[in-house]
């Protein structure tokens, strides 16, 4: 069946609401070329992410469709690869058929946006899960062109023309290579790789014109110009704000979802996965190759 005779459903979010959805397209259908491509694309940007629901991938179909939406990112860190498709970082805690580990289990699960500690960040997430646990099947969101508007008058003198800085240092997961290794060996190495950045606190979309807060309790560290006492109760105050309940939007997965999200946009945190239950999450990062955020807005 030719893609053009497939009825397509879109539903859009509601107004301050995010999440658009997509039914009835097959991705693995569409051409280099397919305009339902830059529809997507499109949708993304108006409304944050994008579910399209029923996809059926294998790991080469993945990368081709990434492929054709953008240019995919090799993550950093050998560690997250699939052995076979580099592209794909890989969540799990699934052993391969050999019983050989693949990837790196209990990631983000923690509020970020993807990349924030590099100079040039990702622009989209794409996600599609393989392997869900019983207990846990949400990834949530929290959409900072909301937090922005709303933000409290009190917290605008550490948001208005402020850069701050990011860094993953923390968040690193350990691998067999580390043993006998010291914390500072291993700081030393993961500074030299992925040192601290600087990014404005407010962003504005290059695609969209809205602007956005561009922080995160899992990769910001501190508030540049600011001394540490103030640079902890700022930050704090932000967070406590942002985190709150009413702002957070909670995708629940169903089989066959293929989620895609703008993190210049939102921030998202993974579920946690309980002692004993399985999961197994494919990751494609993906550029836009348009710049992140075009001006700093006040």
């Amino acid at each position: 069946m030719s893609v053009e005779t497939i009825e397509i459903e879109v539903i859009e979010s509601k107004p301050g609401k995010i999440g658009a959805e997509i039914r009835g397209l097959d991705i693995n259908a569409l051409s280099a070329e397919a305009p339902e491509l830059g529809m997507i694309r499109s949708l993304i940007y108006r409304n944050k992410l994008v579910v399209l629901r029923n996809q059926e991938l294998d790991e080469a179909k993945y990368v081709a469709f990434a492929r054709k939406l953008g240019r995919p990112q090799v993550y950093f860190q050998p560690q997250y690869h699939h052995p076979n498709y580099p592209e794909i970082f890989v969540s799990s805690n699934v052993p391969d058929q050999n019983g050989n580990k693949i990837g790196v289990s209990g990631t983000g699960k923690y509020w970020h946006t993807d990349c924030a500690f590099e100079k040039h960040p990702l622009s989209f997430t794409s996600v599609y899960p393989l392997v869900f646990p019983k207990m846990s099947r949400e990834t949530s969101y929290i959409d900072m062109v909301q937090v922005l508007k709303n933000l409290p008058a009190q917290l605008k003198q550490y948001v208005d023309a402020k850069t701050y800085i990011h860094a993953g240092q923390l968040r690193y997961k350990v691998q067999a290579s580390d043993i006998d290794k010291s914390l500072a060996e291993l700081l030393e190495r993961i500074n030299a790789e992925v040192p601290p950045v600087e990014h404005p606190a407010v962003i504005q979309h290059p695609v969209t014109g809205e602007f956005s807060l561009y922080i995160s309790s899992g990769f910001t560290i501190k508030i540049a110009g600011l001394d540490h006492e103030e640079n902890q109760m700022a930050l704090k105050a932000l967070f406590d704000f942002i985190e709150r309940p009413e702002h957070v939007h909670t995708h629940y997965w169903e089989e066959g979802d293929l989620i895609i999200w703008d993190n210049r946009s939102v921030i998202h945190k993974a579920s946690g996965v309980k002692p004993g239950e399985t999961s197994k999450m494919y990751r494609v990062g993906i550029y836009d190759d348009l710049p992140f955020y075009v001006g700093i807005g006040n």
